[in-house]
C-alpha cells in the first residue's frame, strides 16, 4: 500500500511537471507564401517558404524558409532571418534555431543584433528570452555612436543593457583604446568597468589599473587598484585616482608618488592635483598631506617638504613653490623656512622668511637665503644670505662657539659642498684657534669690512679679515664668557634637521600611520569587481528618450 502511494505521488508530481512546461504558448504562424508538410524531406514539420512570418510572446520572426515542429514548438528559419523583440532588439543572420518551449534562440551566420545603443556582428549567438540574455564564444565587434569594442566571447544583458567580456576586450574611441580581460560595459551609458590588468592608450597618457571605472561618453575616470597615468614625462599613481580627460585633470589620493623622468625629481603625499595644458605645456600640480619632493644631486637626494607644495610651468621651465613650515634635507645640508619659491629655468631657490641652514656643523641665518643651482652641470653653484647674515658653528672641544656676522653672505659651492664664504660689510668674528695638536692657542675677536673662509666640510680651514682690521687673539682665561657671545647670537641646534623624516612635523607623520593601517586593511580585503553606481544603473530614468509625436 505505501508502495503504491509512493507510485501514485512520483505520477501526479510528473503529471504536474509536465502540465507546467506545457504551459508556455504555441509558436503563432502568421504569414508564408506556400506551406507544406512533406514526411520524406522534413519528418514532423510544416514547411514554410516565401515571405515567413511567425511570432511568439511578444517576438517576431521573418525568413525565407522555416521548419515548423509544432510537437516540440520549435522553429527552424533560413535565409534573411530577424528577429524582433519589440523596440529594444533585432536579430538578423543567415539561419536561426527558436525554441519556444524554453524561450531559447539560436543564429549563426553573418549575425547583427541591434539595440537602439549598439549593434553588434558576429559569427554565432545565442539568446535566452526568460533572462534576456546573448552570449557569444566568436569574435564579435560591438559598434555605438562613441566607440568600437570587440572580443572574443562575451555576454549580453538586455535588460540592464550591459555587456559583459571576461577574455581579451578592446574599446577603441577616436580619443583613446582600452584593453582589458574583465569588463562590464553598458550601452545606454557608456559606463565601462573594468577589473584585471587593463590599459587605456592615447596620444596624450598611457594608463594601467586593475580596478576601474571608465565614462566613455564624458570622459571621467576613477582607478583603485595598482593604477597609474603615465605622462611623456611624468607618472602618477595612488591608492586611487580621478581623472578627468575633456579638462586633462587628475588627482590622486593616498599613497601618492609622482614620478618626473626628465629632471630625476620624485614626489610624494597623500593627496594631489594635476592640470596639464596640451597647447601650451604649462602644467600644473599641487600635493599635500605630508607631502615631500626628492631630487637626486649628484648620487645624493634633496628632500623638501612643505605642508602644501604647487608646482607649474613647461618641463625644463618649472616653478617649484612650497608653503608653511617648510623643511629640507640633504646628506650635508639642511634647513627650514616659511616658504620656498624655486625657479627651475634660472636656478634660483628663495627660502622665505625666517630661513635658517645648516651646512654639516654651521648654522647660518640671515633676512633673505638664497640658493643659485647651475643648469649645465646641474650641481649648486652659489649661496646668497642677505641682511643680518650670522654664521654659528660649535667649537670642537669647548663649550664655545666660533661665530661669523656682517650685512651679507655669499658663498660659493664645489661639487655640491659649500667651499668658500664671503661675508661683507660690518663683519664681526670670534674664532677658536687651535693648533695642529688641536690645542687651544687663542680666541681671535675682531671686526673688519670684509671676511673670507675657507671651509672643508664641517671645519673651517682658513679665516682670513680684510680691511679695517681691528681686534686680538685672546687667551681664553683674559675673554671673559659674556664676551664671547657676539650680539644677536642665537643657538638653535635643537632644531637641526639630521635624517630625511626629521622633514615632517608629528600631525603629518601620525596622518601618515592612519593612512597606512586603512591601506593595510583595505589590501587585505578579498578583490572583486566595482558594483555599479546609482548614476550607472539609473540612466534611462534620469535620460528619458524625447516622446516621438
Amino acid at each position: 500500500m505505501k508502495k503504491l502511494l509512493f507510485y501514485l505521488g512520483l505520477f501526479l508530481l510528473v503529471v504536474n511537471i509536465a502540465a507546467a512546461q506545457k504551459k508556455s504558448s504555441p509558436i503563432n504562424i502568421e504569414y508564408s507564401d506556400y506551406a507544406d508538410i512533406n514526411q520524406t524531406e522534413i519528418p514532423d514539420a510544416l514547411l514554410l517558404r516565401g515571405n515567413v512570418r511567425v511570432s511568439h510572446d511578444g517576438v517576431i520572426f521573418t525568413c525565407n524558409k522555416a521548419y515548423f515542429f509544432q510537437k516540440e514548438n520549435y522553429l527552424k528559419a533560413f535565409g534573411d532571418v530577424q528577429m524582433v523583440q519589440g523596440d529594444t532588439l533585432y536579430l538578423n543572420s543567415k539561419y536561426a534555431e527558436y525554441n519556444g518551449e524554453v524561450k531559447q534562440a539560436y543564429a549563426t551566420g553573418n549575425v547583427v543584433m541591434r539595440s537602439p545603443e549598439s549593434t553588434l556582428v558576429t559569427d554565432t549567438i545565442n539568446f535566452d528570452r526568460n533572462s534576456q540574455e546573448a552570449f557569444y564564444n566568436s569574435h564579435a565587434t560591438i559598434t555605438n555612436k562613441d566607440n568600437t569594442l570587440k572580443s572574443k566571447s562575451g555576454r549580453y544583458y538586455a535588460n540592464e543593457k550591459k555587456f559583459k567580456f571576461l577574455t581579451a576586450v578592446t574599446i577603441t574611441n577616436p580619443k583613446y583604446t582600452i584593453k582589458s580581460n574583465h569588463l562590464d560595459y553598458y550601452t545606454n551609458s557608456g559606463h565601462s568597468y573594468l577589473f584585471g590588468p587593463s590599459t587605456i592608450t592615447s596620444k596624450e597618457n598611457y594608463i594601467y589599473t586593475e580596478k576601474g571605472f571608465y565614462d566613455t561618453k564624458k570622459n571621467l575616470a576613477y582607478f583603485k587598484r595598482k593604477s597609474y597615468i603615465k605622462y611623456k614625462d611624468r607618472r602618477i599613481e595612488g591608492d586611487s585616482l580621478y581623472y578627468d580627460r575633456n579638462r586633462e585633470y587628475a588627482s590622486a589620493t593616498n599613497n601618492v608618488k609622482i614620478t618626473d623622468s626628465i629632471n630625476n625629481g620624485l614626489i610624494k603625499g597623500h593627496y594631489a592635483e594635476i592640470y596639464r595644458d596640451l597647447k601650451t605645456q604649462k602644467d600644473s600640480m599641487m600635493i599635500t598631506k605630508k607631502a615631500v619632493a626628492i631630487t637626486l644631486v649628484e648620487n645624493d637626494s634633496m628632500y623638501v617638504h612643505g605642508k602644501k607644495m604647487i608646482i607649474t610651468g613647461k618641463p625644463g621651465e618649472r616653478i617649484v613653490r612650497a608653503f608653511n613650515n617648510v623643511r629640507f634635507y640633504k646628506t650635508d645640508m639642511s634647513g627650514k623656512c616659511d616658504s620656498i619659491h624655486s625657479d627651475q629655468k634660472t636656478g634660483l631657490t628663495k627660502l622665505i622668511k625666517n630661513p635658517i641652514l645648516w651646512n654639516y656643523e654651521n648654522q647660518m641665518t640671515g633676512d633673505i637665503m638664497h640658493l643659485i643651482g647651475n643648469n649645465q652641470t646641474e650641481k649648486l653653484d652659489s649661496l646668497k644670505v642677505l641682511n643680518n647674515a650670522f654664521i654659528i658653528s660649535k667649537d670642537t672641544l669647548s663649550t664655545g662657539y666660533n661665530q661669523v656676522k656682517g650685512q651679507n653672505l655669499y658663498g660659493k659651492f664645489v661639487d655640491n659642498k659649500l667651499r668658500e664664504v664671503d661675508i661683507i660689510k660690518n663683519t664681526e668674528v670670534i674664532y677658536y684657534m687651535r693648533n695642529d695638536q688641536q690645542e687651544l692657542i687663542g680666541i681671535n675677536k675682531s671686526v673688519s669690512s670684509k671676511i673670507n673662509m675657507i671651509l672643508d666640510k664641517n671645519t673651517i680651514e682658513t679665516i682670513t679679515n680684510y680691511n679695517q682690521v681691528d681686534g686680538d687673539i685672546y687667551p681664553e682665561a683674559e675673554l671673559p664668557e659674556n664676551a664671547r657671545k657676539l650680539r644677536g647670537f642665537i643657538w638653535r641646534g635643537d632644531e637641526r634637521i639630521k635624517t630625511k623624516d626629521d622633514i615632517f612635523p608629528q600631525e603629518e607623520l601620525d596622518l601618515d600611520a592612519k593612512i597606512q593601517a586603512e591601506s593595510k586593511v583595505e589590501k587585505a580585503k578579498v578583490d572583486k569587481p566595482l558594483e555599479p553606481s546609482k548614476e550607472t544603473l539609473d540612466y534611462d530614468k534620469k535620460n528619458p528618450k524625447p516622446v516621438v509625436k
